[in-house]
């Protein structure tokens, strides 16, 4: 046992998952170990430091220009200004312009100008165009139960259910269907709560239609768009239910299935971001890594067993499914389903509960066996997207956190992780060579002394024989069966060799008639002629 603890690489202590600030929350890798709720302070913090920053950059080139613009005007006389009035008069124009323009590049977002500066006045056309926004979209926000007509309820599904995207026909189809489905169940769930209810609706339709407008916003920003809407809607929950934090849970799950079903196609793996880059890095990663067993990483599970090997069959069809789903919350339950399968398989193995140290390297065992399609992708979209409160406690978060434990790890895997030397570990990764398979240690004798456990050793002993002695008559059969093949090869050899050397020269004769070759034709008597005799 001691060389077994010695050869363990993989070990996470459970403080480690926890967010680094101390708050008491679980951290993510992907907010540099941080939980949700410190990670945007975190990151306001940081991006009010570089707002103050900017400004304080675009007043000082403002009084740089206006310093050299004033030295340059002094430098002039004064009869030589009078020609070029109009000159100058078009360059103090194009100053103007130039500073302004300097102080919109550095300008806060919109959504910090509102904090930090007064917004600009927007030009008379922007406000006439946004009244008549204003005035299409109450028209489309009216709740459809509160419709005059099934036909103008049919019209508002219609328009609820479109997407800003158009993909191919059949996607398009499967995709409307399912937005359309989660939208009457919403629209059905929102009914029990009344004018509430017609309050969430219109906000949440209202947010869709404006998240449609933000498609040249970073993943970073459409995020904090999203996790604001979530935080501002559960504080007015948590108000009307006077602090039910379980009904506003509900109502949110809600919520973020609505929204993240809408809003999916825009904002999972957008084009500003590296995440596709990210999936095929992995992916190869994993790929390279197919000849990394059980043994290596320490993992107490046992294949051989079918019920532990139904459960490993199950956590890989999970983590694979993750990709399907299209609501994180969704995404999260795939994982919590796929790491209950795999303490199900431990435990079956151990006969005994498992530990943190068994599931951390069974999980990693799974997502190699798996190498699940989009993962990284899916990981930020979660990451971005689903419900804070989801991700920091409870055990979608705490299995959420090892899977991307699991992740970092693969991606910075080396020899010293798997108690291999530098130059195994390059030749496997190269393909030069791979890891012979070892044999399953011998299970121990039953402490017990229960008949039915000696019992069960025993046919286990008897398997693993059996499985010896067929491999033993698959190598004899396969001989066999090349001997076969270079006998028959032997055979034509030779029979190919003695007609190189005795070629077969056979002439037949010349078809001919019956008598052509009797030379006394002409000694025969004539044919026998019939003749007449008188009676």
């Amino acid at each position: 046992m001691s060389q077994k603890s010695e050869r363990r690489g993989i070990h996470v202590d459970q403080s480690e998952l926890l967010c680094k600030k101390g708050c008491g929350y679980y951290g993510n890798p992907a907010w540099q170990g941080f939980c949700s709720k410190c990670w945007r302070e975190e990151y306001q913090r940081a991006r009010q430091k570089q707002i103050q920053e900017d400004w304080a950059l675009a007043e000082r080139l403002q009084r740089e220009e206006e310093a050299a613009y004033a030295s340059s005007q002094g430098a002039q006389s004064q009869p030589s200004l009078a020609p070029f009035s109009k000159f100058e008069e078009k360059k103090s124009n194009e100053k103007t312009r130039k500073v302004t323009t300097v102080k919109k590049f550095f300008s806060p977002s919109s959504r910090t100008a509102s904090k930090k500066a007064p917004p600009e006045k927007a030009p008379t056309g922007r406000e006439r165009h946004a009244e008549t926004l204003l005035r299409d979209l109450r028209d489309i926000f009216t709740p459809p139960w509160e419709l005059a007509s099934p036909t103008e309820a049919l019209v508002a599904r219609l328009r609820e259910s479109q997407e800003t995207k158009t993909p191919s026909p059949s996607i398009s189809r499967q995709a409307s269907m399912e937005t359309d489905r989660v939208s009457r169940d919403f629209i059905d769930f929102l009914k029990g709560l009344q004018k509430p209810g017609r309050e969430i609706h219109k906000q949440c339709r209202a947010f869709v239609e404006s998240m449609g407008n933000k498609k040249d916003l970073s993943a970073e920003e459409l995020s904090e768009c999203v996790q604001d809407f979530y935080q501002n809607m559960a504080d007015r929950l948590l108000s009307h239910f006077k602090g039910s934090t379980e009904r506003v849970e509900r109502v949110m799950d809600q919520v973020e299935k609505y929204l993240m079903t809408r809003l999916y196609k825009n904002v999972f793996c957008p084009e500003t971001t590296d995440d596709e880059k990210k999936d095929l890095a992995v992916q190869k990663r994993i790929r390279a890594l197919h000849w990394v067993t059980i043994q290596m990483l320490c993992v107490p599970v046992n294949e051989d067993i079918p019920e532990v090997s139904d459960n490993v069959v199950k956590a890989i069809t999970d983590v694979i499914e993750m990709d399907s789903k299209r609501v994180p919350r969704d995404k999260l339950a795939c994982i919590t389903r796929c790491s209950k399968h795999i303490f199900n398989a431990i435990k079956i193995t151990k006969s005994e509960p498992a530990s943190a140290d068994d599931f951390l390297p069974t999980l990693i065992y799974i997502v190699l066996k798996a190498n699940p399609p989009r993962l990284q992708s899916n990981i930020q979209y979660i990451t971005r997207f689903c419900n804070p409160s989801r991700l920091m406690t409870g055990e979608d978060g705490y299995y959420f956190t090892n899977l991307c434990c699991a992740v970092a790890f693969i991606e910075k895997l080396d020899a010293q992780s798997l108690n291999l030397s530098p130059e195994d570990f390059e030749r496997y990764m190269s393909g030069q060579a791979s890891p012979r398979r070892q044999e399953p240690e011998a299970w121990p004798p039953p402490a017990g002394g229960s008949p039915a456990l000696a019992q069960v050793y025993q046919s286990l002993e008897l398997l693993s024989g059996l499985g010896a002695r067929q491999e033993r008559v698959l190598e004899g059969a396969r001989r066999l069966e090349g001997d076969l093949i270079d006998w028959r090869a032997g055979v034509e050899r030779e029979v190919q060799d003695i007609l190189d050397r005795h070629p077969l020269d056979l002439r037949l004769p010349p078809a001919s008639a019956i008598d052509s070759d009797n030379v006394e034709n002409d000694r025969l008597p004539p044919p026998l002629q019939p003749q007449v005799f008188a009676g």
